[in-house]
C-alpha cells in the first residue's frame, strides 16, 4: 500500500479505537495465507491496541517474539487494507485496560512458536490475545480446540500444508487458538471494518 493509503487507513482506524480494542489483519506470507484459508476467514493476524507516549501501538505475538508495534507500522502490514477493529461489548474501563497491560508486560519478549502449540510457554498471535484478557480480565476470546477439530471444522484447509509443516505428522490432539475464532466471537463487537 503506498504512503497515501496508509495515512487514509491510520487515520479511519485511530477515529474509531479505544485501548483494550482487538486488531485484525491479513498477512500476505504463505504461512499466513495457508493460517486464514485453514480457518475459512480473510484475517490471519491478530493483536491489541494500547495508548502509550500519546501514541497508538498494538502489543502482538511476532516472529520471533511478542512485541509492541506502532499502530501505523502495524497496519503497513496488512494485505488490501484488510483491517477489523473489535471491542469487548461492554467496553473496558481504566482499570481494566490497565490489568490488560501489565498481563501483556509479562509476555513481553516470549519467542513465537510456529507449531501453534496453546500449550507452551511460547507465544503466538492468538494465543497472546486470548492468554492476555484470561488472565487481566477472566475473559475468553476465541475458541481452542484440537488441530483435528479445526480442520474438520475447514474442509478447505490444505492438510497437505499442515502435514508439510508438521514435517510429516500433524499433531492432531494439540490444541490451538485461531484469529478466525476471535474475529467471529460473540463477546466482540466491530468497532471498524475494511475488508
Amino acid at each position: 500500500m503506498d504512503k497515501q493509503q496508509l495515512d487514509k487507513l491510520e487515520k479511519d482506524v485511530t477515529q474509531n479505537i479505544q485501548e483494550g480494542d482487538i486488531i485484525f489483519i491479513s498477512i500476505d506470507s504463505f504461512l499466513y495465507r495457508q493460517v486464514a484459508k485453514g480457518t475459512g476467514s480473510w484475517t490471519s493476524h491478530v493483536g491489541f491496541i494500547v495508548r502509550e507516549y500519546n501514541e497508538w501501538f498494538v502489543l502482538e505475538s511476532a516472529v520471533p517474539k511478542v512485541t509492541r508495534c506502532p499502530l501505523r507500522k502495524f497496519l503497513a502490514r496488512t494485505t488490501h487494507n484488510e483491517v477489523s477493529v473489535m471491542r469487548v461489548k461492554e467496553g473496558l474501563t481504566p482499570s481494566q485496560v490497565d490489568k490488560l497491560k501489565h498481563a501483556a508486560a509479562e509476555k513481553m519478549g516470549r519467542y513465537y512458536h510456529l507449531g501453534f502449540k496453546y500449550d507452551s510457554k511460547r507465544q503466538f498471535c492468538s494465543k497472546f490475545v486470548h492468554l492476555t484478557f484470561k488472565e487481566a480480565l477472566g475473559i475468553e476470546i476465541g475458541k481452542v480446540q484440537t488441530l483435528e477439530v479445526l480442520l474438520q471444522e475447514n474442509p478447505q484447509a490444505s492438510v497437505n500444508f499442515w502435514r508439510c509443516w508438521y514435517l510429516g505428522f500433524v499433531p492432531w490432539q494439540r490444541k490451538t487458538i485461531t484469529p478466525a475464532s476471535q474475529l467471529n466471537d460473540p463477546k466482540l463487537v466491530p468497532v471498524y471494518t475494511q475488508c
